[in-house]
């Protein structure tokens, strides 16, 4: 994408504004992960810088993790700003699978997963931690660990994210 993803417009709005909004739909309280405030500008929610020592996707995991865990929240839905158009009962349903002994649930469609649209149990940071500092800094095995359950939604869900301008270009003219 060439850097800048979180400010890259789409329709206008960057998509990092369309992952507040969406996220906004869904709680009243929504931060937004980082490793520098520059990669999204001035936004209208607290920017969580991740931990230096917390590599890749799981930083910002930690990151929102820990700042639920100081909301007392038990749970935190995590979503990436360049998928901006989920399902709109994509919080629900992954709330409503979160039963007792799992700690993360998971949307799949069209057969594949989608760990980065994940709601966690904040009590997952200290494997996170221990995950990280074995090596092991993949969010489905995260994930697996936890002890996930995996949601399935119909065909006709839209977790198409955009990581290229081409993407961009096609979700900007609604080809995809």
């Amino acid at each position: 994408m060439g850097g800048g993803k979180p400010l890259r417009l789409l329709k206008g709005k960057p998509l990092i504004a369309r992952g507040i909004d969406l996220a906004s739909s869904w709680s009243s309280n929504v931060a937004v992960a980082v490793r520098d405030p520059a990669q999204v500008g001035s936004v209208d929610a607290p920017v969580l810088l991740d931990p230096d020592a917390i590599p890749g996707p799981l930083a910002g995991l930690a990151s929102a993790l820990i700042w639920a865990a100081g909301l007392g929240r038990d749970r935190v839905l995590v979503i990436p700003c360049d998928t901006p158009r989920l399902p709109s009962d994509l919080a629900d349903r992954l709330n409503d699978a979160l039963g007792p002994g799992v700690g993360a649930t998971m949307p799949r469609s069209q057969g594949r997963l989608h760990p980065a649209c994940c709601l966690w149990r904040t009590a997952m940071l200290d494997l996170l931690t221990t995950e990280a500092a074995a090596g092991r800094n993949s969010l489905r095995n995260l994930a697996e660990r936890a002890n996930c359950v995996v949601v399935d939604w119909a065909d006709g869900a839209d977790f198409t994210n955009v990581n290229t301008p081409h993407d961009l270009i096609a979700m900007e003219s609604g080809s995809a």
